[in-house]
């Protein structure tokens, strides 16, 4: 199952999604700590990196 899905979405764009993923995981866990102006901060990462990574696909 997560090899057709890596094989239909492409490598490259699994590993952005993971680190999307984990940008989320690391922002929730900093604001569950108190460190919640941080953890906003962070949170923005990953919206602005599938934006950036849409913009590339569309631009081709």
């Amino acid at each position: 199952m997560l090899k057709s899905f890596i094989k239909r979405i492409g490598v490259m764009n699994f590993i952005v999604l993971l680190v999307v993923l984990s940008i989320i995981i690391v922002s929730e866990v900093m604001f569950l700590q108190g460190q919640k102006l941080e953890a906003i901060f962070i949170a923005f990462w990953a919206p602005t990196i599938l934006g950036f990574m849409n913009y590339l696909k569309f631009r081709k």
